[in-house]
């Protein structure tokens, strides 16, 4: 009578080197690459010990030995990167090193016992696997696990450090802001002084300061709008909607950008027929909604016109202003609304006086009033921003979408 299980333990370690080698050959179990004997055996000698518990006529059945090794079999090739179809390859060669060791003593038996130790041995390698599988997935699970929580601890240190970074940023802002406004300041005052005394050698003195002059309105003014960025991206830029007269609102910005467009030759055409004559939004976010698209328009316009129109939809109400300028190129319009961006290919792009943020700006503001913006543009054609606004602003839901949306 054989005794199939002392003859598997017997055979444990010829089966086992034989199964080593195997998998060590096979190219699609690519993570034994470099691993010693050791770590491909791993716990797989108890595995055989466990099926020749099963195997045992004598013994009653006792899976614990081989729950145990295939549970810490599963969680070491989770830790060594295995993937399952590798786990699964390693089962399948270990199943036909088995029944190769044990094919010369199964020749001399029943059928019947024949097959009795292979639906044994099949029975216990496919519990292995599956065993193997939970505890492989539980400890991929655990590591997804830890891995999200020091995601989470990172994203929230990140956090920290941008807002301590805005606040830096802005309180250095603030801090730039009073000695450039008194060096503009004095420097007006000097150069009106200058030139009450009509002094016919003080032409390059006044030259110089009205550099300085020009240089620091533009920094003053690159302060104000990264400020503004700065604001928004921290949720800290309120709303405070009251009704509005759109067209008093946009004749003021017109009033004040005029002498701007008249020294360029521009002409602004204005269409406020259709404009609704009150709207609930904020004015002074609202103007500078305006002042940006049409200085912008200004600035980016070599010849030709302006035209603002304000006008009514069925439940909203919308600006456009167009220009003849430069134009936007279809691969750049996406990102002109992006802080700082400027078109590489455009010389225009590059304007003395522009800070590269009032794009920016518009794009939370109308966010910020609850809106949406559209680009129509064409180069050497024109451009047509369009603001589309509620007719009246939600406050309760200013601030808390602001950096959700901001990006």
């Amino acid at each position: 009578m054989f005794d199939f299980s002392q003859i598997l333990l017997d055979k444990s370690d010829t089966i086992i080197e034989n199964w080593v080698e195997a998998v060590r050959r096979d190219r699609q179990i690519e993570s034994t690459e470099g691993m010693c004997y050791t770590a491909i055996r791993n716990h797989v000698p108890y595995v055989l010990k466990a099926m020749a518990t099963v195997l045992s006529k004598t013994t009653e059945d006792d899976l614990q030995t081989l729950i145990e090794a295939s549970l810490v079999h599963g969680i070491h090739r989770a830790e060594e990167g295995f993937d399952p179809l590798e786990i699964a390859r390693e089962y399948r060669l270990l199943r036909r090193a088995i029944f190769s060791a044990l094919e010369p003593d199964l020749q001399q038996v029943l059928s019947t016992e024949v097959i009795r130790v292979f639906r044994l041995i099949d029975a216990v390698v496919d519990d292995a696997i599956a065993r193997c599988f939970q505890s492989y997935v539980d400890e991929r699970l655990r590591e997804l696990q830890q891995l999200q929580s020091q995601l989470t601890l990172h994203n929230q240190e990140l956090t920290r450090l941008i807002r301590a970074n805005q606040e830096n940023f802005s309180h250095l802002a603030h801090e730039l802001k009073n000695p450039l406004t008194s060096i503009i300041g004095y420097s007006d005052l000097f150069i009106r002084l200058q030139n009450k005394t009509e002094v016919k050698d003080n032409y390059k003195n006044i030259e110089h300061i009205e550099r300085v002059l020009r240089n620091g309105r533009h920094l003053l003014r690159l302060i104000n709008d990264a400020l503004e960025i700065s604001r928004y991206e921290a949720g800290k830029m309120t709303l405070h909607p009251a009704p509005t007269d759109t067209c008093v609102v946009i004749q003021d910005v017109l009033d004040m950008l005029q002498p701007m467009a008249q020294e360029k030759n521009l002409q602004i055409a204005v269409d406020l027929a259709n404009a609704p004559k009150q709207v609930i939004t904020d004015a002074l976010r609202f103007q500078q909604i305006v002042t940006n698209l049409v200085s912008n328009a200004i600035r980016y316009t070599p010849a030709g016109s302006i035209t603002i129109k304000c006008y009514t939809l069925e439940d909203k109400w919308a600006i456009a202003v167009s220009d003849t300028g430069i134009g936007i190129a279809p691969e750049d319009q996406s990102r002109i609304f992006d802080p700082y961006y400027r078109v590489s290919d455009i010389p225009e792009s590059h304007l003395p006086d522009s800070t590269g943020l009032g794009l920016a700006i518009v794009t939370r503001l109308v966010k910020l009033l609850q809106g949406e913006i559209k680009l129509v543009s064409q180069l050497g054609i024109g451009s047509t921003f369009t603001v589309i606004l509620p007719m009246e602003v939600n406050e309760s839901s200013e601030v808390g979408d602001q950096r959700s949306t901001s990006k």
